[in-house]
């Protein structure tokens, strides 16, 4: 979605002004290039954000993602998309929108690393919760009993993306991301879940996706179809907005580092 961390990497003293992680990815940058640690105290991160931090947003992989091609670039050297991914994951669990299209993405490792040349037109009406989630508390969790519990229907979530990128279909897509929702409810409960798929099927939206480690939920759906001040006011009306209290209307947009 159209929110952005913005860095830039400088010669200089480092102010301390950085978020968690990105002096480890400007030393990790600086040792895949063969650069010498030393270098890093003298150079300074500038940072500026607008996506929230610990919502499940994936401020932190926007952040340290920035901060590797700010740094790369200030070496001059380049970095591909694969070796951005491998240099991420080795600090972090990190999120695929580090990546131009999207992408089926092992966040732990990045060995599974797939494609889909497809930009959705959808618009995103962004529901915030004031609940924050630490990710890497979650990440601790063993989560392999209720994934395996999913299993059937995460692959039909995939099964319907699959079918949505061929056909070009948001109603599709919102399918599968509803699917996949779902399943999140085993893992991470979203207020107010069944009164939000009730306004998804009332008024015929594409469908709604969740953060899997974060506290917000999205309604998928085109302004240009479907009537956005309903919306506002039906989620008003069934007291939703009292566990989403900020609403943001966001377009989707392709990843990476820009």
């Amino acid at each position: 979605m159209n929110w952005f961390s913005t860095v830039s990497v400088s010669d200089g003293i480092p102010s301390g002004h950085e978020r968690p992680r990105m002096r480890q990815m400007l030393a990790a940058v600086l040792a895949h290039f063969d650069h010498p640690a030393e270098l890093a105290r003298g150079l300074n991160i500038h940072f500026d954000s607008t996506i929230p931090v610990a919502k499940g947003l994936a401020s932190s992989t926007a952040d340290i993602a920035a901060t590797a091609l700010a740094t790369a670039r200030h070496l001059g050297e380049t970095l591909d998309e694969t070796t951005l991914a491998a240099l991420c994951v080795s600090l972090e669990p990190t999120d695929s929108t580090l990546f131009q299209q999207l992408t089926l993405f092992d966040h732990q490792t990045a060995a599974t690393q797939i494609s889909y040349d497809w930009q959705p037109a959808v618009d995103i009406l962004l529901l915030e919760s004031p609940q924050i989630l630490n990710t890497e508390d979650y990440h601790r969790r063993d989560r392999q009993a209720e994934l395996l519990t999913s299993a059937a229907s995460l692959a039909q979530a995939w099964q319907l993306f699959t079918q949505a990128v061929d056909r070009r279909d948001c109603s599709l897509l919102g399918q599968a991301t509803t699917l996949s929702a779902q399943a999140s409810q085993r893992l991470l409960v979203k207020p107010d879940f069944s009164a939000l798929m009730e306004l998804v099927e009332d008024l015929d939206l594409y469908g709604l996706n969740v953060a899997h480690s974060g506290s917000v939920v999205g309604l998928l759906l085109d302004r240009q179809r479907h009537d956005v001040e309903q919306i506002y006011w039906q989620l008003q009306r069934r007291n939703i907005t009292q566990n989403y209290p900020n609403q943001h209307l966001l377009t989707m947009v392709s990843g990476g580092v820009r």
